[in-house]
C-alpha cells in the first residue's frame, strides 16, 4: 500500500506542476475559446491517471519522481524535487531527522509513510461515501418528477436545474421556473449533453476523490467546472441573435 501511496503521490505532485501551467495559460488566452481550456485540463487528467512519464509532454516539469520509491528504505532518505534550491534546504532536514538508527526496529519514514497512506484510504472510503449519499439524496428528491418533454423533468423538490444520470442522463429543471427561461436553460442543458459534461465532471471528481490530499487539485477541479459551464455558454449563444443573447445572459 505504502509503495502505491508514493507513486500516486509522485503523479500528484507532477500534476500539481501542469495545473500552475494551465492556471498561467488560461490568464494569458483569455479571449481563446474555453473548449481550449477544458483540453488542456484534460492534460492534467491524463498525467494522473497515467503512471508512466514521457519526457516529451513533461520536459518542463522539474522531476517526474520526487520522492522515491526506495526512499523507505534508505538510509539516507531524500527527496529530487528538480529544483537545488529546494532539494539544499528540505533534504539536510529529511537525512538528520529521519535517517534510521543502527539497531532501531522501526524506520521513522517507513512509519509516516504508513500512517499517511492508511489516512490517504480513509480519506477516500469518505469521498466514495459521501458521493454515495449525495447521489441517493438527488435521487429521492427528483423520482416524484412529472416528464415536460423528451428527457426534460419538472420537480418541485429542487431549486437549480441539473443534469442527472451517467448512463441514461435527463434534464431535471424546477418546477417554479417560468416557460420564457426553460427555453433557456434547457438549451444550456442540452449543450452540456452535446458535450458529453455529464461524464467529465464525475470523471474529474472521481479523480479528485483518489488524489483528495493534494489542494492544488481540488482548484484544478473547481476551475474545471468553472470552464466547463463557459464552453457550454459559449456553444449556446454561437447561432442566438443579439436579443437572444442578450436575454441568456440576463438569466445567467
Amino acid at each position: 500500500m505504502e509503495a502505491v501511496f508514493l507513486k500516486l503521490l509522485n503523479m500528484s505532485i507532477t500534476a500539481s506542476w501542469l495545473v500552475l501551467a494551465v492556471i498561467v495559460l488560461r490568464l494569458l488566452l483569455k479571449k481563446a475559446p474555453k473548449s481550449i481550456t477544458v483540453v488542456m485540463w484534460g492534460l492534467v487528467g491524463f498525467r494522473l491517471v497515467c503512471p508512466f512519464s514521457f519526457e516529451s509532454i513533461f520536459s518542463l516539469i522539474p522531476s517526474a519522481e520526487t520522492i522515491p520509491i526506495n526512499i523507505i528504505y534508505s538510509d539516507v532518505p531524500t527527496i529530487q524535487s528538480g529544483i537545488l534550491a529546494l532539494n539544499s534546504t528540505i533534504n539536510p532536514i529529511i537525512s538528520e531527522s529521519l535517517a534510521p538508527n543502527v539497531g532501531d526496529s522501526v524506520n521513522p519514514i517507513q512509519v509516516i509513510i504508513f500512517v499517511a497512506s492508511v489516512i490517504w484510504v480513509a480519506g477516500m472510503i469518505a469521498m466514495f461515501l459521501y458521493t454515495a449519499i449525495s447521489y441517493l439524496r438527488i435521487h429521492k428528491k427528483v423520482r416524484e418528477a412529472v416528464l415536460l418533454k423528451d428527457d426534460v423533468w419538472l420537480c418541485d423538490h429542487i431549486s437549480t436545474p441539473f443534469i442527472f444520470g451517467v448512463i441514461y442522463p435527463c434534464i431535471y429543471l424546477p418546477s417554479s421556473m417560468s416557460e420564457q427561461d426553460m427555453e433557456y436553460v434547457i438549451a444550456h442543458e442540452k449543450a452540456h449533453l452535446k458535450r458529453y459534461d455529464y461524464w467529465w465532471k464525475p470523471l474529474g471528481f472521481l479523480l479528485l476523490t483518489v488524489y483528495w490530499f493534494n489542494p492544488v487539485l481540488w482548484i484544478a477541479y473547481l476551475l474545471l467546472c468553472g470552464d466547463i459551464e463557459l464552453a457550454c455558454d459559449e456553444k449556446v449563444i454561437k447561432d442566438m441573435g443579439v436579443e437572444s443573447k442578450k436575454s441568456y445572459l440576463n438569466l445567467l
